[in-house]
């Protein structure tokens, strides 16, 4: 903004873990607020929403559509209007229809943030200076799924994408990867792409794109492993630290990252040098913190929020360590987002250094550990309950790493979710739903 001479005013930021239907209460207040804000400021020349894209509330299937047409209707049909998504969004025709310009995250893990922001900033503020005219399609990718963006083949795909940017009148293009637990209509994958004032190259881009993304279905398919067959291979490798991705109860899909499974697994099995985080739950935090540094305690600890928690176990633990407020780093491509985890302890259970916090949320870096006084390279053994944002931090010092599909609230088995509203002529209900 400084080197264009605008002027920058900030809205509002809210954050929270993902989980059941946000309260009506919530959002409107929530989306009130921000509206207001906006109206206080007026008049604007252009408007950045920072969005995740797949929010559902109570009497809104689509929360990011209502926001981005109130936004509209209060600073009228030629003030630009921008929208950064995370990949795992639902985007819909009538977002396209109102906004100017939208980005999603190209990566996953979300290492590219900042990135993309600098892209829809540079896009938006092209467009109200007159240089460029952004116009968008969308293509409906007919397939459900997680895609991990460090592997090939859409490591390279992704490549491909930016290098295409910013050439031949492409402004942008965004794989949609959607929100795979998301019960609603538009849940799917779909490519975007934004082009200087040629819609039909839009749409032409956008299609050759999702054919190209749907072309890759198969091998962008997982086989996640079970307790037994993670723990095998994790075993039988000679050096670690072996990561082992729970990815059923990753906080950052919705579950409640307080499950048990995996560590009653490794408990049973008499697995030691090894280390599991991020356990939620506030009142073991509580007891320990009251315990205090070298206490000796009869715990009961996690399954606590349903079924998909499994059993609380009831352990006998040395607290080994105590950080209130705690933070971790999540590594970007800039700088690093700093992510709290509130007051965290470090549990030992015979051998097994277990992170407990009283904030959900989904380890992102080793500092989980090593804030907490554990030595995360000398592990046998790591289990991190995330399905891929972890990636950046503890891919350097893992020797493999093993994606999980334990019981839990988000297990990668699309096929075996109840869904009800989501279109199911997708791949992999379907095996081609183009043919």
């Amino acid at each position: 903004t400084e080197a264009r001479g605008w002027e920058y005013v900030f809205g509002m930021s809210a954050h929270s873990q993902p989980a059941g239907l946000t309260t009506r209460s919530t959002y409107e207040s929530l989306r009130d607020e921000l509206l207001e804000r906006l109206q206080e400021a007026m008049p604007v020349d252009i408007v950045l929403l920072g969005l995740h894209g797949a929010m559902v509330a109570e009497g809104y299937d689509d929360c990011e559509t209502d926001i981005i047409d109130r936004v509209r209707q209060i600073v009228g049909p030629d003030v630009k209007i921008g929208v950064e998504l995370d990949l795992h969004c639902d985007v819909t025709q009538a977002m396209i229809d109102t906004a100017d310009a939208i980005v999603l995250y190209k990566e996953y893990p979300h290492t590219d943030v900042a990135a993309r922001a600098s892209d829809l900033f540079n896009i938006v503020a092209d467009a109200a200076e007159g240089k460029t005219n952004p116009t968008m399609a969308l293509f409906d990718c007919r397939m459900i799924g997680l895609y991990l963006t460090p592997y090939e083949p859409l490591r390279s795909f992704v490549d491909e994408l930016l290098a295409m940017e910013g050439k031949d009148g492409i402004l942008s293009i965004s794989l949609v990867h959607c929100f795979p637990w998301g019960d609603v209509p538009t849940c799917g994958a779909q490519a975007l792409a934004i082009t200087d004032g040629d819609p039909d190259q839009a749409a032409r881009v956008a299609e050759e794109i999702g054919r190209r993304f749907h072309g890759m279905r198969r091998e962008l398919d997982q086989t996640p492993y079970s307790i037994d067959e993670a723990l095998a291979q994790a075993l039988a490798d000679p050096t670690g630290p072996v990561v082992i991705a729970d990815r059923a109860d990753n906080a950052g899909g919705g579950a409640a990252s307080d499950s048990t499974f995996m560590l009653k697994a490794m408990l049973d099995r008499g697995i030691d040098n090894a280390g599991i985080a991020t356990m939620w739950d506030p009142i073991a935090v509580q007891v320990a913190m009251s315990g205090g540094v070298g206490s000796k305690l009869d715990i009961r600890l996690g399954g606590k929020m349903g079924p998909m928690s499994g059993d609380p176990l009831d352990l006998n633990v040395e607290v080994t360590a105590i950080v209130e407020e705690m933070y971790q780093e999540w590594p970007q491509q800039g700088d690093p987002m700093r992510i709290p985890c509130g007051d965290s302890v470090c549990l030992n259970c015979n051998g097994i250094d277990i992170i407990v916090s009283s904030k959900r949320g989904q380890p992102m870096s080793p500092d989980v550990f090593t804030n907490l006084g554990v030595d995360a390279t000398k592990k046998r053994i790591l289990v991190v309950k995330s399905s891929q944002h972890f990636y950046a931090g503890f891919a350097p010092i893992a020797s493999q790493i093993i994606y999980m599909a334990a019981p839990g609230a988000v297990a990668p088995r699309y096929t075996e979710i109840p869904f009800k509203r989501v279109d199911l002529h997708k791949y992999p209900w379907v095996e081609d739903p183009f043919a």
